[in-house]
């Protein structure tokens, strides 16, 4: 004969079923990794009190549609009644005892005492038929999403265990789908060390049926590189060329970098899927490994880092620091062994995934030095590596800014003259680092300004047969605090180059500042400004190999000489990428104009230059 008591959980359950749908769980299929964690912890408490047991968990699927009802049974330690009614009555208390369970280590998984609830999200009641291993009746608990439950005691003798029946909630009927429901399973316990077999009505099969080598010793990965890319595949659903494994000093953290194939962005979300105790606790960890190590995507499993109450993350703490730490540094030594023993190998990688390398090389001198002849940056000599141009220079230079390297890109280009781009992140920081892990090598920032020292001067006798004409430049341009130089250079395509001293671009940041600024704000930027008038002067060199420049260096174009060199001036400007004031972009509007009239009153008849 059965008896029957009724109890009421101490929590407000049908709120707390709404925590754990809408914030808690990222998705209502986390219910398959919450009941395997309780089974899986229930085998893991029985294999510490007996020997020669084993633990495995049998899951299966009976009806179909609304109709569907899933049985997930294990033969684990199992619950006596006063196991119920602390561990399952009472939200927030777990069967790992005491604070250790939240804070501390534990050989268990779940923590938190709430891990059967999020069953409720896929069905309206919960029965679960247990016995306990240590002794005791077969006890039959029934929660229900009220906040109440009841339990009884069976005649009937089972053995020790837990059966736990979840019957389809109205509008939850795609969790009971069976490919749905194997897809979950390998998903979340595709590396647990117990057999999961799985019955969907017609066929029985062990869903982690395969359990490789190396997921205990992440080293043989080396030995089995075509089984270790095929299990990536199969469980991140990419194909990947290349891996590194990973293992942590105390071996209780390992895993498998997976190198993406492609490229990547700095900003491009990091997610890695991380097994606690080999149970799937997130496929969107971001935390786990170093920032620059954003070219690659793990399996990472590990029993030491401690998971929020949703299991889906992990704690951010000194043990997670310590493990990013030495993951990163698993990641960063084969790289450095490939330098060794395989340079094609890593060749190939940091072609692919210059900037992950880069931002390593930024952090460590030692994997500069090693790598360094192998990293890619855009040249004046085009795209060319260190190691390409040290065979035929020791003196390299190179630009702060892109909008640097664009203002003297045609000029030192014409002039054979080396400068590597350093506007995109990381490279100018690896250009002043160069001399620090190659003592061979020279390199200098190159400013705008500097490359005027290889202009021709003109001679005597043009000096002061342009003087007029280059007075009558310079006053064209005196309201824009710029002055007028010129000279001979190589491209003849180019007609002018604009040059900025650091006080005269600190002036127009001002300017440009105060044109959107308010009345007061733009007052103050104002009196700033007034400080810098007199030595915040720029530089128009004026190439007089240019045809153009040349013509209107000519006599006879007095007429049209204003305008010709405010419009080489706003030219210059947009050549440069400077951001123009509403001063000189009305210049360029009126001197299209005025360009326009020109052309139109000519009639066909020449025209002044």
């Amino acid at each position: 004969m059965s008896n029957q008591n009724n109890y009421r959980f101490q929590v407000n359950l049908s709120g707390m079923i709404n925590i754990l749908s809408n914030h808690l769980y990222s998705n209502p299929r986390v219910f398959l990794r919450e009941v395997m964690q309780n089974a899986v912890d229930a085998i893991t408490a029985r294999n510490q009190l007996e020997t020669d047991y084993q633990g495995k968990v049998h899951i299966e699927l009976a009806g179909s549609g609304a109709n569907s009802t899933l049985i997930i049974e294990d033969n684990g330690v199992g619950l006596t009644e006063e196991d119920i009614h602390e561990f399952l009555a009472q939200i927030g208390q777990s069967s790992k005892r005491g604070e250790a369970a939240f804070t501390g280590e534990t050989t268990f998984i779940g923590r938190f005492g709430i891990g059967l609830l999020s069953c409720f999200m896929v069905s309206d009641e919960i029965v679960m038929v247990t016995r306990s291993a240590k002794g005791g009746p077969t006890l039959e608990w029934r929660g229900q999403p009220d906040g109440t439950y009841s339990i009884r005691t069976l005649e009937t003798d089972l053995s020790a265990g837990t059966k736990v029946y979840l019957r389809c909630k109205t509008g939850s009927e795609m969790y009971y789908e069976p490919q749905e429901l194997e897809r979950g399973l390998y998903y979340y316990g595709a590396l647990l060390p117990y057999p999961i077999t799985f019955n969907d009505g017609t066929s029985s099969k062990v869903i982690n049926d395969y359990r490789p080598v190396w997921i205990q010793e992440p080293d043989l990965a080396r030995s089995n590189r075509e089984e270790v890319l095929q299990y990536g595949e199969r469980l991140m659903g990419e194909q990947f060329r290349d891996f590194i494994p990973l293992r942590t000093a105390s071996g209780r953290t390992g895993g498998i970098a997976y190198v993406l194939p492609y490229a990547v962005n700095l900003n491009a979300k990091r997610s890695h899927q991380v097994y606690l105790k080999y149970m799937l606790v997130s496929d969107k960890a971001e935390n786990i490994l170093p920032d620059w190590a954003f070219f690659v995507k793990c399996l990472i499993w590990t029993d030491e880092l401690q998971p929020t109450a949703s299991r889906e993350h992990f704690y951010e703490n000194e043990r997670l620091e310590e493990v990013r730490d030495e993951l990163g540094e698993a990641i960063r030594s084969e790289l450095m062994r490939m330098a060794d023993y395989d340079p094609d190998r890593l060749q190939h990688i940091i072609q692919l995934h210059a900037l992950s390398m880069k931002a390593l090389a930024t952090e460590d001198a030692e994997f500069y030095r090693i790598v360094h002849r192998w990293l890619p940056f855009e040249t004046t000599y085009g795209r060319r590596t260190l190691g390409e141009m040290l065979k035929e220079h020791d003196h390299i230079h190179y630009t702060l800014t892109l909008d640097e390297y664009r203002q003297i890109i045609h000029v030192a280009s014409a002039q054979s003259l080396l400068v590597v781009n350093g506007g995109y992140i990381y490279d100018a920081e690896l250009m002043a680092l160069l001399p620090e892990v190659n003592a061979q090598v020279v390199t200098e920032r190159l400013l705008p300004e500097d490359v005027s020292m290889s202009f021709t001067d003109l001679t005597p006798q043009e000096r002061k047969e342009y003087y007029e004409k280059t007075r009558l430049a310079d006053m064209a341009l005196q309201r824009f605090r710029c002055q007028i130089q010129l000279k001979r250079f190589k491209p003849s395509e180019l007609p002018a180059l604009f040059t900025l001293s650091k006080e005269s671009s600190d002036l127009r940041s001002l300017e440009a500042a105060k044109e959107v600024s308010t009345d007061t704000l733009s007052s103050i930027l104002g009196s700033l400004g007034s400080t810098m008038q007199q030595s915040a002067y720029s530089t128009l060199y004026l190439n007089l190999d240019n045809p153009v420049v040349g013509r209107i260096f000519q006599p006879g174009s007095e007429e049209m000489m204003q305008v010709a060199i405010e419009m080489l001036y706003v030219n210059s400007l947009m050549m440069g990428h400077y951001p123009m004031n509403k001063q000189e972009m009305a210049v360029l509007n009126q001197g299209i104009l005025r360009f326009i009239e020109w052309g139109l009153s000519a009639g066909g008849k020449g025209d002044s230059l």
